[in-house]
């Protein structure tokens, strides 16, 4: 016997299909093969839920989830346009049975998200050349998720504020949209918690209750390389949250392409959206998220001489994780050293990172310094040199700043692989004599190495 809910929901898709129609929004063909057949299960105040009768029919009424949804506010079932969720037949079953698993257990601790720690957001992510675009794209995301880019792929060497602009983006949405489900987790954890749901018979439940979120946010993903059942489990996730324009936003240390150890498909769904790059800061930047540090740590920038935090900014400016250990460090010799002074002098200054800046005294130059130079030599960034890229323009920029730090800073070889992504010392010293061999044999060679060095003593 049908019951009123069922004959309500009846009667509503009924309503919506006959709108769509004497408005002309739908070829009678498709009404007759995809919509008739296909009947609404749940009608709320935030979702609607249709099941169609196969993929071909889901995947044709998914491209017109808007008007469906607009139907919706124009028939007065909706206030505003709401999110309409596909799913088969087939899959009712197990959403039904999902439906009637313990609240208890759809929150374990194993399914939880991770904490996002609400002091990362945008408002305090310091702005510069260096991380405009990729700030631009996280911010268009928070203000409407699943509208734009899907996923949201940002790349950068570690400490550059990549988790930063993560969480400011689940910070964003929490406070804006209080009714959208926000998840963070890092890719470690997410294999944690597929082993774990795997064990505990719940592997069901966990891709239910992940299917369930508004915002996904994934940090690290190069970790889940090599981890095949987790593979399956977030593509499984993955697709089913795009298919329902959910929001994705995944960050690494490279881009999707470069990954090594992730499968195919999960890397081409990657690069189906929008990947941006954070680079290194320059040196203004640095300086602006060496003052705002400082002011978060409770100091006052007047309590530092300004030519100190020149100091600092010109030579750790490699990421911000770098400019925190300096400042602390800075802190911790000026309590020792001038502990009735009201400000902190360059000299402790130069004394507290005497032994930490990689700096020559000769030239005043630094690893940044050099890849910076030459990277805009060859109208490139940061994270191309220091990346995986294999070109030839790349790879010879990449082989000349490992030369020039070598040359002109007296580095050692395991130092300079570390400036350049951690890079094994025997790639250094193959890089270093194989630019010294072509000096001699290729004058453009010659001439470009002459040319950067002059725009470094300049």
């Amino acid at each position: 016997m049908t019951n009123s809910k069922d004959q309500y929901l009846a009667e509503v898709w009924s309503r919506i299909l006959e709108y769509l129609m004497n408005n002309g929004k739908l070829d009678p063909t498709l009404m007759e093969t995809f919509y008739r057949p296909s009947y609404l299960e749940e009608l709320t105040s935030t979702k609607a839920v249709v099941v169609t009768h196969n993929i071909i029919a889901r995947q044709i009424m998914i491209q017109n989830t808007d008007m469906i949804s607009a139907a919706l506010v124009d028939l007065h079932y909706a206030d505003t346009m709401i999110p309409v969720e596909f799913i088969q037949e087939s899959d009712l079953e197990q959403l039904l049975k999902t439906k009637n698993i313990n609240p208890v257990d759809m929150m374990d601790e194993e399914f939880e998200s991770m904490p996002i720690n609400p002091d990362y957001t945008f408002d305090n992510f310091v702005v510069g050349d260096c991380n405009r675009e990729s700030r631009e794209a996280a911010l268009a995301c928070a203000v409407n998720p699943g509208k734009y880019f899907n996923p949201l792929f940002i790349f950068g060497n570690s400490g550059l504020g990549k988790t930063h602009l993560l969480m400011s983006i689940g910070n964003y949405v929490k406070k804006n949209y209080p009714d959208k489900n926000v998840y963070y987790i890092e890719s470690l954890k997410f294999v944690d918690k597929v082993v774990k749901a795997i064990q505990n018979n719940k592997i069901d439940a966990f891709k239910q209750y992940m299917c369930s979120m508004d915002l996904l946010l994934v940090d690290d993903i190069q970790f889940l390389a090599g981890k095949e059942k987790s593979h399956e489990i977030f593509f499984s996730i993955y697709n089913e949250l795009v298919n329902n324009h959910k929001q994705i936003c995944i960050v690494s240390d490279r881009q999707p392409k470069e990954i090594k150890g992730l499968e195919e498909r999960l890397i081409t769904r990657f690069a189906s959206g929008l990947s941006v790059g954070i680079d290194s800061p320059e040196f203004e930047t640095s300086k602006a998220i060496l003052q705002m540090k400082i002011k978060n740590s409770g100091n006052d920038i007047d309590e530092v001489e300004d030519e100190g935090l020149t100091y600092i900014a010109s030579n750790f400016s490699g990421n911000v994780r770098d400019l925190e250990g300096a400042w602390n460090r800075v802190l911790f010799y000026a309590i020792m050293d001038q502990p009735n002074d009201s400000v902190i002098r360059f000299e402790t200054i130069v004394r507290a990172l005497r032994n930490q800046a990689v700096i020559s005294d000769k030239t005043g130059l630094s690893p940044n310094k050099i890849i910076k130079t030459v990277a805009e030599y060859y109208n490139l960034n940061r994270q191309q040199i220091t990346g995986k890229n294999r070109t030839k323009i790349i790879s010879n920029a990449r082989h000349i700043s490992i030369y020039l730090c070598r040359k002109l800073l007296d580095l050692s070889y395991s130092r300079i692989g570390d400036e350049f992504g951690g890079r094994d010392h025997t790639t250094v010293i193959s890089a270093c004599a194989k630019v010294e061999k072509q000096i001699q044999s290729d004058r453009s060679m010659s001439a470009a190495v002459n040319e950067i060095e002059k725009l470094l003593s300049a």
